[in-house]
């Protein structure tokens, strides 16, 4: 480089080369070509270090690893043929997370997406029809071949299979979908949208290839015996019939979080100045409704003891309705109470806190709620950006930077 500047000066005139020995502190008193050569070598060791630390710590932010060492290997014809895979390969370092894909069949690759950046429960909103199951936000997004059985049931199946491969060296059944860690189960949450009594029994006959395989946690009558997939009912999800059977179940119940203390608190609501404060029948103000049909109201005579580990799993409300808007960038003191006390009640009951309807931008807030909760011990994080919570530390880290 300092070659081809050399010879780019060379070509310049007196003046131009006097101009260029201006930026030269050290080039004073020194023969015109001698020091505009001076500087050019002081230009070019200046962008070579500077290239030098970009290129050293770019590490920092990218992986820089290549597979250009025997690229064949393992393929067939070539050195190692037969030795490159593993037959659990399909979720090979994926470190599992506790967090929610968030109307996960609108994504690309439903499922699978999740599976990836390691989200420990996925989202089906369920619609019936026809005598069949199908998949999507609203009855306008439905189509014929996006069902909940060519969605989740049967590309579940397929994967647990590999994962349970019988051979001479395993005969392992109840492994779970992630390789690194096969106890984790993974949580199928079921949105009924339409009406759960009327659902209910088609849900149970789709569940039946995970069922008759053993891969569903299931209550026995005394016990929960945990498995690879947890399904929950949730939305228009009867209650009633998710406990009908005392002696076996494999659906559970997303219990209402806000409802899970024996005197309930009013939610927080925001008043006409931008700040939060709480509803009472003394201020004449309702509680907001809830959104989109995602959790449906306890009944009055329902008590919050009946929501426990044998019945449910989740216990999930919506964030902006019991929280309320954060200000500031950040929780306020009454926001805390109320997002530790609700924690507090799920983990008591032994159910997994989750909330939807979280901030989602600006990505600075919407980190710091989730920071938050985390800090708090939520159960599971309700994301909609699965990469940015992948990059979340949870408690052991994916990259040595974050």
């Amino acid at each position: 480089m300092s070659t081809i500047i050399r010879d780019f000066i060379d070509t310049l005139n007196s003046q131009d080369q006097l101009f260029l020995s201006s930026f030269c502190w050290r080039c004073k008193d020194v023969p015109i070509p001698h020091y505009a050569y001076v500087v050019t070598d002081n230009v070019a060791s200046g962008i070579m270090h500077v290239l030098h630390v970009l290129i050293g710590r770019a590490r920092l932010f990218w992986d820089l690893g290549y597979n250009d060492f025997l690229p064949n290997w393992g393929k067939p014809g070539f050195f190692g043929e037969g030795l490159s895979g593993y037959p659990t390969d399909v979720t090979r370092d994926v470190l599992p997370i506790p967090c929610h894909s968030h109307n996960d069949y609108w994504r690309r690759v439903p499922l699978f997406e999740a599976v990836h950046w390691g989200c420990t429960g996925v989202e089906a909103d369920v619609w019936l029809f026809d005598e069949e199951l199908y998949v999507g936000h609203n009855t306008a997004a439905l189509t014929r071949n996006r069902t909940l059985r060519s969605l989740y049931i049967d590309p579940l199946v397929d994967l647990l299979d590999k994962q349970n491969l019988q051979t001479e060296f395993s005969n392992t059944s109840r492994h779970g979908v992630f390789d690194e860690d096969p106890e984790q189960t993974l949580v199928l949450l079921v949105d009924f949208k339409t009406d759960g009594h009327e659902l209910w029994p088609y849900v149970e006959e789709q569940l039946e290839p995970l069922r008759s395989k053993g891969y569903l946690t299931y209550f026995d009558g005394s016990t929960v015996i945990p498995g690879p997939v947890t399904v929950v009912g949730t939305g228009n999800a009867p209650f009633d019939l998710v406990v009908a059977n005392s002696t076996y179940r494999d659906v559970f119940f997303d219990a209402p979080l806000d409802q899970l203390q024996e005197e309930s608190q009013n939610p927080i609501v925001e008043d006409g100045e931008g700040k939060n404060s709480r509803a009472s029948d003394a201020d004449g103000v309702a509680p907001p409704p809830r959104s989109e049909g995602e959790q449906i109201d306890t009944p009055p005579s329902m008590s919050p003891q009946v929501f426990d580990t044998t019945s449910s799993y989740y216990a999930s409300v919506s964030f902006s309705s019991t929280v309320g808007r954060v200000w500031g960038g950040h929780l306020s003191p009454r926001q805390m109470e109320i997002i530790r006390r609700q924690i507090k009640d799920a983990n008591k009951r032994g159910l997994k806190a989750r909330y939807w309807e979280t901030p989602s931008w600006p990505i600075g807030l919407r980190n710091h709620v989730w920071h938050v909760l985390v800090k708090e011990g939520v159960g599971m994080l309700n994301v909609d950006d699965l990469q940015g919570a992948a990059k979340e530390d949870w408690q052991r880290r994916r990259h040595t930077w974050w």
